[in-house]
């Protein structure tokens, strides 16, 4: 398994069976969509999608099998939402041996219902920008805390060539208050089941 960083909340994950893209949003924000021909396609909130024959789009709740791979979608509580409201959706993706979670811009509060849902998980994709738009640094070590993955890898951060709608909180302040130090800092972050580390470890993905 590959996973790439887009820009945004924006990832591409490469598994043996399928390639999915989530929240892809980028032709709004100044870059350039990477949706391609039989992707599968995540949305944790809606966003107009470039024309282009996706396997399958997804961006509500339910439990989706697709080409060798698990996808449960969990409702949440968006960012911006009001309490009781659930706008958002969770994505818990098992592929390749690998359970992989995607945080979008959610409240900072995951019931016992969501927590359970999720269960354990190897790889947590986790916005950090903040300002009102986002997870902050605080709200996301909340998660972090309670879900306890092996790798953490951040988006959502501050970056000169995308046009946030607010600006993002810088990735060095993000990780101040993460109190988390990058074990390293790679273009794609390959994965095997056998290669996960027991402790959590930060991952930086340069943005592609």
């Amino acid at each position: 398994m590959e996973i790439q960083y887009f820009g945004a909340n924006c990832v591409r994950i490469n598994t043996k069976k399928a390639n999915i893209v989530i929240d892809d949003n980028l032709a709004e924000i100044g870059l350039k969509s990477i949706i391609k021909t039989g992707d599968i396609v995540l949305q944790t909130f809606k966003a107009k999608l470039p024309n282009v024959e996706s396997k399958i789009v997804i961006g509500i709740p339910g439990e989706y099998e697709v080409s060798n791979t698990s996808i449960l979608g969990i409702a949440a509580r968006s960012h911006m939402d009001e309490v009781k409201k659930n706008s958002a959706t969770i994505f818990k993706i098992i592929a390749d041996e690998v359970r992989i979670a995607i945080i979008g811009h959610v409240y900072p509060e995951l019931n016992d219902e969501q927590l359970e849902a999720l269960g354990t998980i190897d790889v947590l994709i986790i916005p950090v920008g903040g300002n009102g738009y986002t997870l902050d640094s605080i709200g996301a070590l909340k998660i972090i805390k309670k879900i306890e993955p092996h790798i953490v890898i951040p988006t959502h951060y501050d970056d000169d060539s995308i046009k946030y709608e607010v600006p993002q909180q810088p990735l060095e302040e993000a990780l101040k208050g993460l109190a988390m130090e990058p074990k390293e800092t790679i273009a794609k972050f390959k994965i095997k089941p056998g290669e996960i580390a027991e402790n959590t470890q930060l991952i930086v993905l340069e943005r592609s």
